[in-house]
């Protein structure tokens, strides 16, 4: 599969839950709706089925719902009152433009369950790999290869499980129990404090002792609690990430030039995980499913957020926004979208050029 037609396929499970969360919910609701489409522009192909007509289109960089009265001052004829969205109560009309992100997120929790209970959880071995010979490791005595099976009496099974115990320690002594060429041993290491450099390039500090892994790394078997646990924290992660990211891009910390892509690099990203294996490309649509969910929530005027925010004003002044208010709203929300799309494939036509 090429990086097209990778794309292709990224986008389009994307925008097909995100669209059928919207969907679904307005059609609990009464609402009718009268298109489901997978793209904008002209139609290819589609076929009407009741009111809907469920359509592909043209251009395949999104997708809409269009339901019946969706706008507030749309000419309704009497017969359609029940179905319009604009009469439903302001709770139902944000519960329903909320389930297009709201279904996003959870697409990403289905797609790491399935990945987490078939394959399991990847564990990175608690085995030494490089010593910093300027380390306390070093000094005490450790070497390559060694594998740490407990500090303090506390049983470690993972790199992770092992670097929070150092991390914790305050610089206190740490006695090491670790095998060696078959053999137990026990070492006693001090963490120093050292300054390194987090995620995102920023100075931290914290407590080590010099070694890194080995790279040595076993799959963890999880039962069904275990896999919905581990999806939901590797979605809220994410999440989590995400958010922290684009905070300091705003910030200035990082580069919005070098972590910002758009259409050209997740095609390219898309192809590269496709090679690598099913399972990774999963993980990479769960992960751009996840960063859909966020970036619509933001309260942009034209993203389902910027739709929230207006009846959540309309929920508490009980009265919808003024209609001129949102025209010019929505207008500005365009801009900066078409701003941000400039600038985004501005940054993929410059890493394409080798910039």
């Amino acid at each position: 599969m090429n990086s097209l037609l990778a794309f292709v396929v990224v986008l389009g499970v994307l925008i097909f839950f995100h669209e059928l969360g919207h969907f679904l919910i307005a059609r609990a609701f009464g609402v009718g709706v009268e298109t489901f489409s997978l793209g904008f522009g002209p139609r290819i192909l589609g076929k009407k089925i009741g009111i809907t007509d469920y359509r592909i289109s043209a251009f395949p960089l999104g997708g809409f719902v269009k339901m019946v009265g969706e706008e507030p001052d749309s000419e309704i004829e009497p017969h359609e009152v029940s179905l319009s969205f604009s009469h439903k109560h302001v709770l139902k009309k944000i519960l329903i433009v909320a389930a297009g992100p709201v279904a996003n997120f959870l697409l990403a929790i289905v797609i790491f369950f399935g990945l987490f209970y078939i394959y399991g959880v990847m564990v990175l071995k608690p085995v030494v790999g490089n010593i910093d010979e300027n380390g306390a490791a070093y000094d005490a005595g450790l070497k390559k290869n060694d594998q740490i099976q407990s500090i303090n009496g506390i049983s470690i099974t993972s790199w992770d499980e092992m670097a929070k115990l150092i991390a914790s320690s305050d610089g206190k002594p740490l006695d090491i129990s670790l095998m060696r060429d078959e053999a137990v041993m026990s070492v006693q290491v001090i963490p120093a404090l050292k300054i390194t450099k987090n995620l995102f390039g920023e100075d931290t500090k914290r407590y080590m002792i010099g070694i890194a892994s080995a790279g040595d790394i076993f799959f963890e078997k999880l039962n069904i609690y275990q896999a919905v646990i581990e999806s939901s924290s590797q979605v809220y992660k994410i999440s989590k990430l995400t958010l922290i990211s684009l905070v300091k891009m705003i910030e200035g910390t990082i580069s919005a030039k070098d972590n910002l892509g758009g259409p050209i690099q997740i095609a390219q990203m898309a192809g590269k995980f496709y090679k690598e294996g099913i399972a990774n490309f999963i993980s990479f649509i769960a992960f751009l499913s996840v960063t859909l969910a966020i970036v619509n929530f933001f309260p942009i005027p034209v993203l389902d957020g910027g739709h929230i925010l207006f009846f959540t004003i309309e929920l508490i002044t009980g009265r919808p926004v003024n209609i001129k208010a949102r025209e010019v709203a929505q207008r500005a929300g365009v801009f900066l979208l078409v701003l941000l799309m400039v600038f985004v494939f501005y940054n993929d036509i410059m890493r394409l050029l080798g910039h």
